[in-house]
């Protein structure tokens, strides 16, 4: 929390979104949520989104299979993939 009061600081940012495998931490969420006392807008996904990305691959799955995208069963996983990668 030091790192983003002093990112908040430094930048004068209002919105602060928490998100990943951390905003299940039920200790984290609540010191995030502390700063909208300080007219900061947190947002966070809802705790039961938050137990795995089961529901963000099936997101994404969904999109590519809409878009037409289909992949193979030699589609294997790539961890450090970045987003604008294909």
């Amino acid at each position: 929390m030091e790192n983003v009061e002093k990112a908040i600081s430094k930048t004068g940012i209002k919105t602060i979104a928490l998100a990943g495998g951390v905003s299940a931490n039920s200790y984290i969420r609540a010191e995030f949520m502390k700063l909208e006392k300080k007219q900061i807008k947190v947002y966070m996904p809802d705790l039961k989104l938050c137990t795995d990305n089961a529901a963000m691959i099936a997101s994404a799955g969904y999109y590519n299979y809409m878009a037409g995208i289909r992949s193979n069963l030699s589609l294997n996983a790539i961890p450090n993939l970045k987003l604008n990668d294909k």
